[in-house]
């Protein structure tokens, strides 16, 4: 069974001050349509750019997660994304009017509350979802961290910290279910060494920071002089340092707290792939640095992942329902079924039978479906997508412009099932669509092209 896609029912603002820009923001939530993803929009700024919540628009990961289209600029995302993919809300509209995100407590609470409060709703579309159907692992040399991601039936994930410390031990958080996330990690909260403090204020971050957003760990003896320095910093009356090597700011919500809290940005960072995962996590040593390094792994992977396909599904457009918008028929109409389309992308079936008029010359005893005819095929898919933009497509064709880095990978054969898959390149403008394609059977890419096309009223 699909999972629906989610927004909120009512539209929702919180202010707050930001970590490392000491600013205050107030963010407003509003829902948004099928399709749309979590997409920010500074108001503060001319035109109210939009950056999406996309690997794409990722700008650095010193610290926090900071997010970057053209000028403006969205930081300290992380424990939002984490508390949106926890709640599994797909589509939100997030207006801000700063440059980063409040702190809060340093965890996800106080967004899962107010998000949970706000009434989250399923809208009428499946959620866009990378099943894992075997095991991948990644290992970045540098800093030691490890992610393993194997097959499961929904998202589980498993954390290992050990940061070498005295006072901070290793230990381990785990998640078995999305719908644990706001009882046991989203009040998980950030944490620092002391020792690290004074840097960052001299790269000019945690400009915001105090004692009441950060767990700090004090891993060396500390002087009573220092303790007034830090006291003044801070602008408390007094600080000490507790016999578990913390700050006597706050006291530990959980004995592995840490751990939670890197569990939480895990999540958070790879909510940046923009698809639910179905498998299970194993991390070891996670950091924002690694989590994004593996996030852009994970997309490659993705991107030559085959749709999932189930004969039983009912299709989005049948071929009745297609041949309502295309003006191709038999023999030259090459595509069945259509199982997936939206705003963006369009996913095609075409079952290929010996009875296929070409086979008869391509080639007599060793049928093969000509490479030029699988190319038409997915043009046939994607002018599904680009007449779906229009009220009338019946009154429009649609016509090449561009075929470019077409590549054929294996062969297709007499019995086989396409899966046709295409996203596009960039938005659709003045009826002209451009767009990247794949062509699978079973798990294999057996194509893959950019076309362009133009769609033209002729009637």
């Amino acid at each position: 069974m699909p999972h629906y896609q989610q927004t909120i029912s009512t539209t929702k603002s919180i202010s707050g001050y930001g970590l490392h820009t000491g600013k205050k923001s107030t963010l407003t939530f509003k829902a948004a349509p099928i399709d749309t993803g979590i997409k920010f929009i500074r108001t503060d700024l001319e035109n109210n750019p939009v950056i999406e919540a996309s690997i794409a628009n990722l700008d650095q990961t010193i610290r926090r997660t900071q997010l970057k289209k053209n000028d403006a600029i969205v930081q300290t995302t992380e424990h939002l994304l984490a508390a949106l993919k926890g709640l599994e809300i797909d589509n939100l509209i997030i207006e801000i009017d700063s440059p980063e995100l409040p702190i809060f407590d340093g965890s996800s609470k106080v967004f899962t509350q107010e998000l949970s409060e706000s009434g989250i709703i399923q809208q009428s579309a499946p959620r866009k979802v990378f099943k894992v159907n075997k095991t991948y692992r990644y290992k970045d040399d540098d800093t030691g961290s490890e992610y393993i991601l194997k097959p499961a039936s929904e998202f589980k994930i498993d954390v290992q910290i050990d940061y070498n410390s005295k006072v901070l031990q290793v230990s381990s958080a785990q998640l078995n279910s999305l719908s644990d996330f706001n009882n046991e990690i989203s009040d998980a909260r950030t944490f620092v060494f002391l020792h690290e403090i004074k840097p960052l204020f001299e790269q000019g971050l945690i400009k915001g920071g105090n004692l009441n957003n950060a767990i700090v760990f004090v891993e060396e003896k500390v002087s009573s002089k220092e303790l007034l320095k830090l006291a003044e910093i801070f602008n408390k009356k007094d600080i000490d340092v507790k016999e578990q090597g913390i700050l006597n700011n706050i006291d530990l919500r959980y004995e592995n707290e840490p751990a939670r809290h890197k569990l939480l940005d895990v999540i958070g960072d790879i909510a940046l792939c923009e698809r639910y995962i179905e498998g299970h996590l194993k991390v070891i040593k996670p950091g924002h640095k690694s989590n994004i390094a593996f996030a852009k792994k994970l997309i490659q992977i993705m991107k030559k992942e085959a749709p999932i396909y189930d004969p039983n599904q009912t299709p989005v457009k049948d071929i009745h329902q297609i041949m309502d918008m295309l003006p191709h028929r038999p023999p030259f109409l090459l595509i069945d079924k259509i199982m997936e389309l939206s705003d963006n992308h369009v996913v095609g079936i075409k079952n290929v039978t010996m009875n296929e008029d070409f086979f008869n010359g391509h080639f007599p005893g060793a049928p093969v479906m000509p490479g030029v005819l699988q190319i038409e095929a997915m043009a046939q898919a994607g002018g599904i997508l680009l007449l779906s933009t229009v009220p009338d497509p019946e009154n429009y064709l649609t016509y090449f412009m561009k075929i470019d880095k077409v590549k054929f990978k294996q062969k297709v054969l007499p019995g086989d099932t396409i899966v046709f898959k295409s996203e596009l390149i960039s938005p659709i403008r003045r009826g002209i669509c451009h767009m990247f394609g794949q062509a699978f059977v079973g798990e294999k890419l057996v194509m893959e092209a950019e076309l362009m096309a133009q769609m033209k009223k002729v009637k």
